[in-house]
């Protein structure tokens, strides 16, 4: 705020005198003697007040009979001031009754008066008790102003109010309490304020609630799926946000990806953002800076790049976990101006909820991850020693049984099996890098007319996971076309799209979610490109996807998410299933792998 300086005369200038006489009074020979002295302002007591405030009067002169209105100045003054605080105030009896009131105080409606006069009531009988006890002895205890809270629901308006009591020391009584101060304030805008931050909060938690059968349940994109939906509905019931997006920071690229987006179009979300604080637009520089951001008005801001289609103004806050910046939330309007300090202040602390829901997310991805590493390889060392004895009495069988055909037959199917358990339960401890189940997929050797002749291209940069996908499938009749990253398989696809010629189409594509230099949904995205209704499969260890591929995929139409290590039969199944077959009879066969529809 900047205050007013005072006003100042020129060094030289006298000093003002109001002299105060009827219209009709002689006080000229006054007036001249004073001149000298001072610059005379002539006024009459009735509007002596007017002239004092127009003037700057250094002194007034008035005879005695103008000493009355002199005192109705000052009280004008006060009555002045207190009307201009912007607070009711009042002064009440020990009934509660209003003696006197500021033009604000009486200006509140009725059914206000009658609850400030009850609180006045209580007020009272509050003040006498203390000062009784005070009269009692204990002189310790204060007698401090009371506070109370309003709430008028129907008109959905509050007001804070303070009593003080005003002590009458000249009664018979010295120290009872004649009249009591009345301070009251409306607080509606602070308490909407603070009840929508209460809901915000309340939001927040249930935001980032997870039950444990829930996480037991439900796959990564199942589950940031949950967290979507309960984003977009507090986001419209509590901020009225219906356009946004929301992204993460790729630490290894800088990239923002969208994870997230309500209401905004296709073309928005498929624009390529990185956390610069130039050139990147305003998302770009929120995830640089860390600081939100509100563009009043898309067009005559140079920071805005593309969102809403009719947009007109945005609100952009970073997602921070422990001053780590690890995505940005954007909001958009179609009205110029729509967004103002309060909705920032809104958007930042949901931001904050946001930014924990993501990073508990993610704890659940890396500790389902390492838990099954660590479990595998406990599996692989607690059954090493067994299967060592086991195979080392087989081989004395061996010696013992050397002749007896029927014997030695028993004992190399005991071997046999020895070496089948070594095998899995290796398998098993690799984890996402392999798969199960190869050798019994393998043994099928019979031509499946589903995927006969089908091309299948086959995205993993795995060598091994993508030879051994390729050999599964080549032997049940499909022609499979090997890529090791992500690069490659958007050219294979592009290459088809721009030639048109039927040798070289796609009749479904399996991609792993981490290429290392693209994502899954990259993949799944140019397949779409390719063709609409292309049928994409995406693979994932343990749920693990950091870039969230399978949620923006599966809004799109993803048909299926498989989680190493998986069956080799559910790769079948499933591409089967995406190529328009009815799912197989089980026969009998348990899976062990998994596979989520998408």
């Amino acid at each position: 705020m900047n205050a007013t300086p005072p006003q100042t005369r020129p060094t030289d200038a006298k000093p003002k005198l109001l002299l105060l006489a009827s219209p009709d009074s002689d006080v000229a020979a006054l007036a001249a003697a004073l001149g000298a002295n001072f610059e005379i302002v002539r006024g009459d007591p009735a509007h002596a007040a007017e002239v004092l405030e127009r003037e700057n009067c250094a002194a007034v002169v008035a005879p005695p009979a103008s000493f009355t209105g002199l005192g109705d100045i000052t009280g004008q003054l006060t009555a002045t001031l207190l009307n201009a605080i912007g607070e009711g105030v009042a002064l009440a009896d020990r009934a509660g009754e209003t003696t006197w009131s500021n033009a604000r105080f009486r200006s509140f409606h009725a059914l206000i008066h009658r609850r400030l006069s009850s609180v006045c009531v209580d007020a009272m009988q509050h003040f006498d008790e203390t000062l009784a006890r005070r009269q009692d002895g204990d002189q310790a205890m204060p007698i401090s102003p009371k506070r109370y809270s309003i709430a008028m629901k129907q008109s959905q308006r509050y007001f804070e109010c303070m009593v003080t009591p005003v002590l009458d020391e000249a009664a018979a009584d010295p120290g009872q309490v004649a009249r009591l101060a009345v301070v009251v304030r409306e607080v509606t805008d602070r308490e909407r304020t603070q009840a929508k931050i209460d809901a915000l909060d309340k939001a927040g938690r249930e935001l980032v609630h997870f039950e444990p059968e829930m996480i037991k349940t439900m796959h990564a994109g199942e589950r940031l799926r949950l967290i979507e939906q309960r984003i977009g509905k507090y986001a419209h019931d509590l901020l009225n946000f219906d356009h946004f997006a929301l992204r993460l920071l790729d630490e290894d690229s800088g990239e923002l990806k969208l994870v997230a987006s309500t209401g905004m179009p296709v073309e928005a979300m498929g624009i390529q953002l990185f956390a610069e604080a130039e050139g990147q637009g305003i998302s770009g520089y929120v995830a640089a800076t860390g600081r939100s951001y509100i563009c009043a008005n898309t067009e005559q801001d140079s920071r805005y790049v593309f969102g809403l289609e009719h947009a007109g103004s945005s609100l952009t806050v970073p997602l921070k976990l422990y001053d780590r910046v690890i995505g940005i939330f954007n909001v958009e309007s179609e009205e110029v101006g729509a967004f103002g300090e309060q909705d920032r202040q809104f958007a930042e602390i949901f931001a904050n909820y946001l930014a924990m829901s993501f990073h508990i997310l993610n704890l659940l991805l890396v500790e389902r991850y390492t838990t099954r590493q660590d479990t595998s390889g406990t599996m692989q060392g607690e059954l090493s020693a067994p299967l060592n004895d086991l195979a080392l009495e087989a081989e004395r069988l061996r010696e013992e049984t050397a002749g007896n055909e029927e014997m030695s037959a028993h004992v190399e199917r005991i071997l046999k099996d020895v070496a089948a358990i070594r095998r899995r339960v290796k398998d098993v401890a690799q984890g996402p890098h392999t798969l199960l189940g190869v050798d019994e997929a393998m043994e099928r050797s019979a031509i499946d007319p589903v995927l006969h002749r089908r091309r299948v291209l086959v995205a993993d940069n795995e060598l091994h996971i993508a030879e051994t996908i390729r050999d599964i499938l080549q032997n049940r009749g499909a022609h499979v076309v090997l890529s090791s990253d992500g690069d490659g398989a958007i050219k294979l696809l592009e290459q088809w799209r721009l030639s048109h010629d039927a040798t070289e189409a796609y009749d479904l594509v399996v991609s792993d979610i981490n290429l290392g230099d693209k994502t899954g949904y990259e993949v799944f995205a140019a397949a779409r490109r390719t063709h609409p209704n292309l049928p994409v499969i995406l693979m994932t260890g343990f749920g693990y996807d950091p870039h969230h591929s399978i949620v923006r995929a599966s809004q799109e139409g993803l048909q299926c998410v498989l989680f190493k290590p998986f069956q080799a039969e559910s790769l079948v199944d499933e591409c089967r299933k995406a190529l328009g077959a009815p799912p197989r009879p089980k026969s009998g066969r348990k899976d062990q792998g998994e596979a989520k529809g998408a």
